[in-house]
């Protein structure tokens, strides 16, 4: 295994503040932090730990599968009120 590696991350804001974070690579991975910078070192910590428990089960661990997102935005007619 490569000594590095990097994994796409999902931050999104959470409704209740804060942010929560998704690793679609590692569907196992989710956490969150008061802040931006707080969810993002979690977020390292449980790709971490994430690896280690793999490697201890005797599993493999995926490369990221997500190398590249787009983020699209679509306008959509709402209904009229009756």
């Amino acid at each position: 295994m490569d000594a590095n590696r990097i994994y796409t991350i999902v931050l999104e804001p959470d409704a209740d503040g804060g942010f929560v974070v998704h690793v679609p690579a590692l569907p196992e991975v989710c956490t969150q932090g008061e802040t931006e910078a707080e969810a993002l070192a979690n977020a390292r910590e449980a790709i971490e730990l994430a690896v280690e428990e793999r490697l201890a089960e005797g599993e493999s661990v995926p490369a990221d599968q997500v190398p590249q997102i787009r983020k699209i935005l679509v306008s959509v007619a709402l209904p009229s009120a009756a």
